[in-house]
């Protein structure tokens, strides 16, 4: 069974567009591996620097309407070349999170409240994340901080249970 989680790198902006993740001309340009550099180095987001941000993170936290902007089925590649294996966001673009799935990534839909709770509670700290599928089919993203836990419910699609069972 596969699993989903890890630390987590928390992007405090709404419309991340497909561009800002990778830009155009390293798709075409560069092999898969390669792209690793390359990830989020259009994103401008104050205090972000990727160069230093990224490293190690498995899971981004966002903003609604992650991955819009043009359909580069190619784009969840940056994030797998960079170890990240999820993506919470309340809304992505269709295309987007088709395209995440394709590929093997998790891309979570969480409703504003309990985003908004994650992102005053956790975003200034050290946070890890597990993706719990539960055996009646309930789901949910912890977060976790030194001794500090909480647990969000989200609603698991048969695409997201698939995920689960792959190897």
């Amino acid at each position: 069974m596969k699993t989903f989680g890890g630390a987590v790198l928390f992007l405090d902006r709404s419309d991340i567009n497909t561009d800002e993740i990778i830009p155009s001309n390293y798709l075409a340009e560069l092999p898969k591996q390669e792209l690793t550099s390359h990830l989020f180095e259009n994103l401008k987001i104050e205090g972000f620097n990727p160069a230093a941000d990224i490293a190690g993170k498995k899971v981004i936290i966002t903003k609604e309407n992650f991955g819009c902007g043009a359909e580069r089925d190619k784009a969840p590649w940056a994030l797998e070349v960079n170890g990240i294996n999820t993506v919470v966001a309340p809304t992505f673009a269709k295309t987007f999170r088709k395209d995440m799935f394709a590929n093997s990534l998790m891309a979570i839909e969480i409703d504003k409240k309990s985003l908004a709770d994650m992102f005053r509670t956790f975003a200034d700290k050290d946070t890890e994340c597990k993706v719990v599928l539960n055996d009646d089919g309930t789901a949910k993203v912890k977060l976790i901080a030194g001794s500090l836990s909480k647990s969000y419910q989200f609603t698991v699609d048969d695409a997201e249970k698939a995920l689960f069972n792959k190897e």
